[in-house]
């Protein structure tokens, strides 16, 4: 990216996407790490779905190779065996439009992943915004809907209800809107429920939102891709918006694919079931960093 352009910073999460943090799983293994991989570990003798590495990273590959083909910059969170679900890039810290939020994870096994996020600003020299520090919280409940708008979660098991408030206060200190939102353990984060998708537009599991959420969103002039039920438990909200009429979403949200493709949208659908059922999703897996604005 050359020096004249800007290298940071979102208003937004549905632009043409210019860059973003990703890490690479050669550490990756599944363990006790929330609710998501608890129902894939305590399901596993009947399922008989197993951790495979070198499938866990082609997987990977793959989703490299799309935002590569799309024009996309990849940057990379140092790789540490001790931390090794750091690639899951979106928990660490959020990209916002005044520098990155470093965040406060719960889980003990992602507790120090902040280090590699800091590292990665640092080195990089993008500003850093703020810290969480009143609670736990993590980049996952981090949802800008639109420029002046974002989600803020808390499921408790991950983010908090007083993480998230003090988030917010950052936010409206900035002149932005933010709507704090509790939600289920089951979804984990934000993310997991409601992501962007175009201009007033969100992907969401309607059925899994508080109703006042819904009618909020609705006041607010947003319409919405419903995803099932089935499939938004199995992280089929957790897509990525390109930018251009183009989403990087997963072969398991089969529904919303095609309901995506019947509005217009060319979808990207790899299958990435080593992560799915690891814990996170496409959208878990990066932080964009740098996003064409929206006035």
């Amino acid at each position: 990216m050359s020096t004249n352009q800007k290298t940071w910073g979102i208003n937004n999460d549905y632009a043409p996407l210019k860059s973003v943090l990703l890490g690479v799983p050669e550490y990756f293994r599944w363990v006790e790490a929330g609710a998501l991989i608890a129902r894939t570990l305590d399901n596993a003798e009947k399922t008989g779905v197993k951790f495979d590495l070198q499938t866990a990273m082609s997987q990977h590959a793959e989703m490299v190779s799309i935002y590569e083909e799309n024009d996309v910059e990849c940057q990379y969170l140092k790789s540490d065996p001790v931390l090794h679900r750091n690639f899951f890039a979106r928990d660490s810290s959020a990209m916002t439009p005044w520098g990155a939020l470093i965040c406060h994870m719960q889980l003990k096994v992602r507790r120090a992943d902040y280090v590699t996020a800091i590292q990665f600003y640092q080195e990089n020299n993008i500003p850093i915004w703020q810290y969480a520090t009143a609670g736990h919280f993590e980049g996952g409940d981090f949802v800008i809907i639109e420029p002046g708008k974002v989600l803020i979660g808390y499921c408790g098991e991950r983010s908090e209800k007083a993480g998230a408030e003090q988030v917010a206060d950052f936010v409206r200190a900035e002149g932005w809107e933010a709507l704090t939102v509790p939600i289920s353990r089951e979804f984990v984060h934000m993310d997991g429920l409601v992501v962007p998708l175009d201009d007033k537009l969100l992907v969401a599991c309607i059925d899994a939102l508080e109703p006042w959420v819904v009618d909020q969103l609705r006041s607010w002039g947003f319409s919405f891709v419903d995803v099932p039920y089935v499939e938004a438990k199995n992280l089929g909200v957790n897509l990525v918006a390109l930018g251009n009429g183009k989403v990087l979403s997963m072969k398991g949200a089969s529904s919303l694919n095609e309901n995506m493709r019947a509005l217009g949208y060319e979808v990207y659908d790899p299958d990435m079931s080593m992560f799915t059922l690891g814990g996170g999703g496409v959208h878990c897996l990066c932080q964009a960093l740098c996003r064409d604005d929206i006035d």
